[in-house]
C-alpha cells in the first residue's frame, strides 16, 4: 500500500476552487465601464457594481462606511457599499435631524439626535435604500448595496475604472432616474490579457 493517501474529493475540489479564484484574480486588470443612456448621453453619478462569475457573494466583515450630514443635506447623496457593510451617520450640522428609510432593502430610523449615533446601522441586504429627514424633507439620499467587492461610481463623463478578471460577469447599474428600484442587470464580458472601455447602457 503506498504511504500517501489521496486527499478526500471535497477537499481536494477546495483547494482546486481556490487555486483557480487566486490564478483568475492574478489575471484581473483595470478596464474603465463608461456607461451611457439610450441617447448615448453619459450617465454621471451612476451606481455601477460587477458580480464576478466563479467568485460568490460573501458579505464585508468589519467594514464601515460614512453618510454624513451637513448643511442640512447628505454628504454624499448616493453611497455605494457591500453587503455587510457598516454605516455611520455623523450629524455635522448645530441642528438636530431625524434619519430614516422606510425601503424594503433597510427599514432604520435614527430619531432626533446630534453628534455621532453609537451604532452604525449594518445593510446586509443587496437593494436601493432611499434616506430622508423627517424634520427637514428636502434631505434625500440613496445608499446602494451590492453582492460584490467589484462597484464604484460614475464621474462628469458617465465613467469609472475598476480592476476586473477576465471572463463572463453580471453588471449591475443604478442612477437616481431609477427611483427605489433595484439595479438593473446585463452580462458583462471582460476579454483576457487586456484592458480597455467597456461600453454599456442604462436602461430606465
Amino acid at each position: 500500500m503506498s504511504p500517501f493517501r489521496s486527499a478526500p474529493l471535497s477537499m481536494t475540489a477546495a483547494m482546486l476552487s481556490g487555486v483557480l479564484l487566486s490564478a483568475t484574480a492574478a489575471h484581473a486588470a483595470d478596464w474603465t465601464i463608461q456607461v451611457r443612456d439610450a441617447d448615448g448621453a453619459p450617465v454621471p453619478n451612476a451606481a455601477v457594481a460587477v458580480e464576478l462569475k466563479g467568485q460568490p457573494a460573501r458579505p464585508a466583515t468589519g467594514v464601515v462606511a460614512q453618510m454624513a450630514q451637513r448643511d442640512r443635506q447628505f454628504q454624499p447623496q448616493l453611497l455605494v457599499v457591500q453587503t455587510g457593510t457598516a454605516v455611520n451617520f455623523p450629524n455635522f450640522d448645530t441642528v438636530r435631524h431625524h434619519v430614516y428609510s422606510f425601503s424594503p432593502t433597510k427599514k432604520f430610523e435614527l430619531k432626533l439626535y446630534s453628534g455621532t449615533p453609537s451604532e452604525p446601522v449594518v445593510f446586509d441586504k443587496p437593494g436601493v435604500a432611499q434616506l430622508g429627514c423627517n424634520i427637514h424633507d428636502r434631505m434625500s439620499a440613496h445608499i446602494v448595496v451590492v453582492d460584490t467587492p467589484a462597484f464604484g461610481i460614475t464621474d462628469a463623463k458617465g465613467e469609472v475604472r475598476l480592476n476586473l478578471p477576465p471572463g463572463d460577469h453580471r453588471l449591475r447599474l443604478w442612477a437616481s432616474r431609477l427611483g427605489n428600484a433595484a439595479p438593473t442587470a446585463q452580462p458583462l464580458t471582460v476579454g483576457a490579457n487586456a484592458t480597455g472601455v467597456l461600453k454599456v447602457e442604462l436602461k430606465d
